[in-house]
């Protein structure tokens, strides 16, 4: 084989270790739960048939469907990421990088652990062959994330909640050392923002940059969150391409009945523009109205843009403390968030539901500017 030859296959194949030492033991294992069909299409895709793979990670897609996802087997899962590597590896040598990283994300999303290693891997290979490609034929016109002379403060200010920013703010301090963060504020469980705590962070500038964040991560399958909040009926999660994510940014459509923002991903590092957030004491609990069932009881009932004064009447005369964090500021709380989205044409903010933690009961209200 020439050195151009095998250079030429090294751009339209991605190595898989783990599943070439890994397959034999998980095909058998496949086998012993009856998943004979699987086995055969999954032997044909390795020997690159493109319907046989696509057959085999829908026989494995059923299966993960098949109940509730802590009843579904371990071997069914490895079994997806398995034909995840198989559809995506012939995507790939095709040049069909969107598509291939498409796949690979939904085996990290849904497949198992067995194959993890050689999942991150290629999805490594193919997102730089897809930045490379975009990097010969791009003509970046800068559009920014935030167009910070579009908001005025006033506005802002208006559409926050009651009494906001008029009793008691959250501390700040600039370059706050680790001792002083852990004796002051840590070990008592007082807020505090930390501000100029990530002036050295890239993303400060490269995230304003919306054609920056397509062209590293637009190809990617992230999960998103759609609805006003996850307590309404109509909330649903989707998976989404990034890109398909900042086009309903751009789209200026967070003022919808369906707002969509990402799951799982709470920052509490101002990135980029403001946030305005408001914090209640967890002795507070009881009057802030707390769902009773179960799986709500952290979450409270009031919704702070639309008080029901008769159904919340202790809610108006609370303590809170509050702020807007500044872009490079810090807020140094560890409790999980939900949001929920609302807005204008002028601004984006997404409020985020109460949530009941050891020490705080907090609100959040994004104000990206």
């Amino acid at each position: 084989m020439s050195s151009s030859t095998a250079f030429t296959e090294s751009l339209d194949h991605f190595e898989t270790p783990t599943l070439d030492l890994e397959g034999p033991t998980l095909l058998q294992a496949i086998t012993e739960h009856g998943g004979y069909a699987y086995v055969s299409m999954a032997t044909l895709a390795a020997a690159g048939d493109s319907p046989a793979a696509e057959a085999a990670r829908e026989m494995a897609w059923e299966q993960l469907h098949s109940g509730p996802w802590h009843s579904v087997l371990p071997v069914w899962r490895d079994a997806y990421s398995m034909a995840c590597l198989h559809v995506a590896r012939l995507h790939f040598s095709k040049g069909e990088l969107s598509e291939s990283l498409r796949v690979l994300d939904m085996g990290l999303i849904m497949g198992g652990m067995l194959l993890r290693k050689d999942l991150d891997s290629a999805v490594n290979k193919v997102s730089a062959k897809a930045r490379d490609a975009a990097a010969v034929s791009e003509q970046l016109a800068k559009r920014k994330l935030v167009r910070q002379d579009e908001l005025r403060d006033a506005e802002v200010l208006q559409s926050l909640p009651f009494k906001s920013l008029s009793l008691k703010l959250v501390g700040r301090r600039p370059a706050l050392s680790l001792e002083g963060f852990l004796r002051e504020y840590f070990l008592s469980g007082s807020p505090v923002i930390i501000s100029d705590s990530m002036a050295h962070w890239p993303a400060r500038t490269k995230w304003n940059d919306m054609d920056y964040l397509r062209r590293v991560a637009g190809d990617r399958t992230v999960p998103v969150e759609v609805g006003k909040n996850y307590l309404c009926p109509e909330w649903k999660q989707e998976l989404i391409t990034f890109s398909q994510f900042l086009a309903r940014i751009e789209a200026n459509d967070c003022s919808s009945a369906a707002p969509t923002y990402l799951a799982q991903h709470p920052l509490f590092d101002q990135v980029v523009g403001r946030k305005y957030i408001r914090l209640y004491h967890a002795s507070l609990s009881e009057e802030l109205y707390p769902y009773t069932e179960t799986m709500l009881k952290n979450s409270s009932q009031v919704d702070l843009d639309n008080i029901d004064e008769i159904r919340f009447p202790k809610v108006h005369d609370l303590e809170f403390e509050d702020c807007i964090l500044e872009e490079g500021g810090g807020l140094s709380t560890s409790w999980m968030l939900d949001m929920k989205g609302s807005g204008s044409t002028d601004y984006v903010r997404l409020s985020v539901m109460i949530y009941i933690a050891d020490v705080i009961f907090f609100f959040f209200f994004f104000v990206l500017r």
